[in-house]
C-alpha cells in the first residue's frame, strides 16, 4: 500500500493502529526529549496518523494538534483525543498561520510528500523563531529486520523493490535540514523493535493492506522468512531501526 493512498490508509486505520501504532515510540520520545516538549508547549505532528503521538503530547501536558491526509486515520485519532485540534489535510499546505507552534513534528510521513523540500518549509514556516522542526522515519533497509520478510514477500510475487529514499539514508535527514536553512541541533539512529505474539499478528502486519487472496498466498513465505525471528514463547521480535534529526528554525 502507498504512502500517499488516503482510501488504503483510511481502510486500515483501526488495523494498523493496533498492529503498528506503538512502533515509532523510540522516536517520539528521543525527540520529546531533544526538543524539551512539556507542559504548554504547542507542538503540531504532520501526518499524525492514529494519534499515538497526539496522546504522548497530552500526557506530557503539551498542545497536541495534528493533521492528515487520511479520514479514517483522522476518525481514530480524534476518538482517542477528542479535544485536540485534528485536522484533514496535507504536509505542502498546513491550515495555520506563521510562528503558530514551538515544535512540528513528522513521523515515517514526510518522505510521502509530493515535495519535500517544499513540506519542510511550510513546516518552518508555521514553526515560531527559534523553534523546533523534527523528522524521524525508517533507516536504510539493510538496518531492519522487516526487510527480510518484505524482500522475501516481494521476491515471491515476482515485484522489485523500490530504493531507499534518501531520507532513509545516512546523512539524508541532515541534508534535508541544510536545504531547508535550518540549523541540526540533534540528529540519531535509534533501535525500533516490532513485537508481535503469534503468526496471525506477524501476517497481519505484514500483509496490511492486502486482499484477501494475496495474503493467502503469501502466508508460507511470511512465516518461512521470518523464523530467525521466533520467540520462545511463539511470537516474533524483529530489531528495526529509524533515524531521526531536529532542527531549529532562524530567529
Amino acid at each position: 500500500m502507498g504512502g500517499t493512498d488516503e482510501d488504503g490508509w483510511s481502510a486500515v486505520a483501526a488495523e494498523w493502529a493496533e498492529l503498528w501504532g506503538d512502533f515509532a515510540e523510540p522516536a517520539r520520545l528521543a525527540i520529546v526529549a531533544a526538543t524539551g516538549i512539556g507542559t504548554g508547549s504547542r507542538v503540531l505532528d504532520i501526518g499524525c496518523g492514529s494519534g499515538e503521538f497526539l496522546v504522548l503530547l497530552d500526557r506530557l501536558g503539551a498542545v497536541p494538534t495534528g493533521i492528515d491526509p487520511a479520514p479514517g486515520m483522522i476518525a481514530v485519532a480524534r476518538s482517542r483525543i477528542s479535544a485536540a485540534d485534528i485536522r484533514l489535510g496535507s504536509a505542502e499546505e498546513l491550515p495555520w498561520p506563521d510562528d503558530s507552534f514551538e515544535v512540528v513534528t513528522a513521523f515515517n510521513s514526510l518522505q510521502f510528500a509530493d515535495d519535500i523540500l517544499d513540506a519542510l518549509t511550510e513546516a518552518a514556516r508555521v514553526t515560531v523563531p527559534r523553534g523546533f522542526v523534527a523528522i524521524a522515519n525508517w533507516a536504510d533497509r539493510d538496518r531492519n529486520d522487516f526487510n527480510v520478510i518484505d524482500s522475501a514477500v516481494a521476491r515471491a510475487a515476482g515485484e522489485d523493490q523500490r530504493p531507499d529514499g534518501f531520507l532513509r539514508q545516512p546523512g539524508g535527514l541532515e541534508q534535508l535540514f541544510a536545504d531547508g536553512g535550518l540549523e541540526v541541533v540533534a540528529s540519531g539512529l535509534l533501535e525500533a523493535p516490532w513485537e508481535v505474539p503469534d503468526d496471525d499478528t506477524l501476517v497481519r502486519g505484514v500483509l496490511l493492506g492486502e486482499d484477501e487472496a494475496a495474503i493467502v498466498a503469501a502466508v508460507p513465505t511470511v512465516l518461512e522468512a521470518a523464523r530467525p525471528f521466533r520467540t520462545a514463547s511463539g511470537g516474533y521480535r524483529l530489531v528495526n531501526a529509524f533515524r531521526y534529526a531536529v532542527g531549529r528554525t532562524d530567529g
